[in-house]
């Protein structure tokens, strides 16, 4: 099982915190069953985590790896919250795809809204060769509000990957039916664990998968399970139509 979304790199955002976090956080992932990471460490505005930093701590965790004869293979990568200037700074060289030699980059929305200039800049990393996953679109509060903004996102050829702990319930029940509305109506290409830690923000991939397959088939858990190796591996991806989610209505009302 490949995970491309984790932050198990020690000391640099809000994941794990020290080399032995990360190595509980590693043994914790091969109890899951995972088999690689792509990391995800944050760039922010609160953390200024760039592609020579997340290189050298990638370094070490794999060192760690080596140490404790760990069967899990770590990667590059990094999630990254959206801005005007994204593009120039990819160019620079400051920022990392997933693997670090793949076309997907995890883009993250601020959690409250959804950016008016979210369309404009996936069309412009469209025409630049990159290949943009919208990251836990379950929990962003515009999208919460207003699902449709997630149709029109996968509608336009942005990918979107959901939190396993979403699938769980650990997010609440309102998170949970979303996620698996959003699963439905094919809104979504990938599960991946966003774990910080191995209590309040744990793995969680081997109890969602199991719920997949329990609700939606063992086809759609392969698929999800397929479209992750895909992005390691660098290879297209091609969903299925979305469609919107309904809304229920009271009274003529939304």
């Amino acid at each position: 099982m490949i995970d491309i979304h984790c932050h198990i790199l020690p000391g640099i955002d809000d994941g794990a915190k020290t080399a032995l976090d990360t190595l509980t956080m590693l043994k914790s992932a091969v109890d899951e069953g995972i088999t690689t990471i792509a990391v995800s460490p944050h760039h922010n505005p609160q953390y200024n985590n760039e592609r020579p930093l997340i290189l050298e701590k990638v370094a070490e965790v794999q060192q760690i790896v080596r140490e404790n004869q760990l069967p899990i293979e770590i990667l590059p990568g990094q999630e990254v919250r959206i801005y005007g200037d994204l593009l120039q700074d990819y160019a620079a060289g400051k920022l990392v795809t997933s693997s670090d030699r793949s076309h997907y980059m995890l883009i993250e929305f601020p959690s409250n809204h959804v950016p008016k200039y979210a369309t404009q800049l996936f069309y412009d990393m469209n025409l630049n060769g990159l290949q943009p996953i919208l990251v836990h679109p379950e929990r962003n509060a515009g999208i919460i509000e207003n699902p449709d903004l997630l149709y029109e996102f996968v509608e336009q050829g942005v990918l979107s990957q959901i939190t396993a702990s979403s699938i769980t319930g650990h997010f609440g029940k309102k998170i949970q039916k979303l996620s698996f509305q959003i699963i439905e109506n094919d809104l979504t290409h990938f599960v991946a664990s966003d774990a910080h830690n191995v209590t309040s923000r744990a793995f969680k991939m081997r109890e969602a998968f199991e719920i997949i397959t329990d609700q939606y088939g063992f086809s759609t858990a392969q698929m999800f399970r397929e479209n992750g190796q895909a992005v390691i591996a660098d290879r297209t991806i091609y969903p299925n139509s979305p469609s919107k989610i309904k809304t229920k209505k009271f009274f003529g009302l939304f």
